[in-house]
């Protein structure tokens, strides 16, 4: 890929912000490829899509990352529904009601958001991929329509 990234490529740059003063933030951006894409995203507002928000942000709930709790969950919710092109209602933490979207939620936190660190990007690819290896592990059929669009695990293109 020359430098341009397809429509449905964005990358997930969360920013947190150690003093508390403020709330956490996750960011929608055009991926853009090549070691100047941190300095980009900084200098051309037009990089950044939208941002997503808390389910529940109104009532003071926020997004949080680098441990495992209620703010990593509700940003595990935001990501997945928007990487999953899913409504963020079937992710939403404590409310779903869908057992396998609440399964897939907990571990990407646990798998994934605890790790992180103040300032993080993850492009969607990488979502995508680690939710298809989630699902192959549990052995849940049938995919969410973003995953089926993905090669199969183990299929590997030759060029």
């Amino acid at each position: 890929m020359s430098g341009q990234a397809r429509e449905e490529d964005r990358t997930y740059h969360g920013i947190d912000h150690p003093d508390g003063q403020a709330a956490a933030r996750i960011f929608v951006e055009v991926s853009q490829y090549g070691p100047t894409e941190r300095e980009l995203a900084h200098q051309d507002g037009r990089l950044r899509l939208r941002e997503l928000h808390a389910f529940d942000e109104d009532r003071g709930g926020g997004f949080g990352w680098g441990y495992n709790g209620g703010g990593p969950s509700r940003a595990a919710s935001a990501v997945l529904a928007d990487a999953l092109d899913e409504p963020q209602e079937r992710y939403d933490f404590p409310t779903s009601v869908d057992r396998v979207a609440d399964r897939l939620r907990k571990d990407f936190c646990e798998d994934v958001l605890s790790q992180l660190c103040g300032e993080w990007r993850l492009r969607r690819g990488a979502v995508l991929r680690w939710a298809r290896g989630w699902y192959a592990q549990q052995g849940i059929t049938p995919l969410p329509s973003a995953l089926a669009a993905l090669p199969p695990i183990g299929h590997r293109r030759m060029r």
